[in-house]
Formats: structure tokens, C-alpha cells, sequence
């Protein structure tokens, strides 16, 4: 049974992407295993980040208004950070990776996952990685640590 996102995510997609999206998800997975193609995405989202650098930031809020700056134009959500005191945490909601298909909803979030590790790096957080914290069910919202890296 549909829910209210998935009717918004449907919306929202361009009907001349989904045929297209689909297929290519679809090759994609005969293709590559999941961890590849989860590197695969995040490769994509670290050279979309480099494409789309960010300005200064002097504190949380502005850093999460620099994220959203870059989503609102392109209508790919918004994302909301919260201090937990062990890791920052970054929830995305609304990316449109649902146009892929459900399925594809265990490796396309890795794009987002590329594209906040970039940024964070390009910010001087080199030290720090960027964790998915779990599948998303539903794929409207999305979250990941910003935790120290491990060696």
C-alpha cells in the first residue's frame, strides 16, 4: 500500500527519469555487488560535492544552511545536524533516491554519504568520516554519524 511519500516521491520525479532510473538501477545490480556499487555512489556524491563546493562556515547552523543551499535548487531535500556529543548527526530528508526503486535503497544513499564526507573534508574534518546509521525504509529520510575515523 502506498504511503503519503511515496505519493510526494512520485510527484516529484520527472516521468522522463523513471523508465531510465529503473534500467539503469536494475543493470547496475547484475553488474556490481552491493558494497561496489555503494562505493560506486559514493564516488559519484564525493564528485558532485567537489562540483558544488560549499562557502565558510563559522558554526552548525551555517553549516546546515550551506547543505541546504546546495539540495533547495536542485529540490533534493533538506538536511537537519544535531550536536550528539559522541558524533554529529545528519539527517537527510527527501532525497529523490527513490527513483531508483526500492531496492537500489540499500547503496544509492552512499551518494549523500560521498557527498557530505567531501564537503567535511574540503572543511578541514579530513580526520572525521561520514557513517550511514542503517537502511532506510522508506528512503524519505536518511541518516549518518560524522564520527572520528578509525585506522
Amino acid at each position: 500500500m502506498p504511503t503519503v511519500v511515496d505519493a510526494l516521491i512520485e510527484q516529484h520525479l520527472s516521468p522522463q527519469w523513471r523508465g531510465l532510473l529503473h534500467a539503469l538501477a536494475a543493470e547496475f545490480e547484475a553488474q556490481l555487488d552491493r558494497d561496489d556499487l555503494r562505493q560506486l555512489m559514493f564516488c559519484v556524491g564525493e564528485r558532485f560535492a567537489a562540483e558544488q563546493p560549499l562557502a565558510a562556515c563559522d558554526s552548525m547552523a551555517d553549516l546546515a544552511d550551506a547543505f541546504n543551499a546546495r539540495w533547495a535548487p536542485i529540490q533534493w531535500g533538506r538536511v537537519e545536524l544535531a550536536d550528539e556529543g559522541t558524533h554529529l548527526r545528519i539527517v537527510h530528508y527527501g532525497a529523490p533516491l527513490h527513483a531508483f526503486g526500492g531496492e537500489a535503497l540499500a547503496w544509492t544513499p552512499a551518494f549523500l554519504q560521498g557527498c557530505y564526507q567531501a564537503w567535511l573534508d574540503a572543511m578541514g574534518a579530513k580526520q572525521l568520516t561520514v557513517v550511514q546509521a542503517g537502511i532506510p525504509d522508506d528512503g524519505f529520510a536518511i541518516e549518518f554519524h560524522l564520527v572520528r575515523a578509525t585506522t
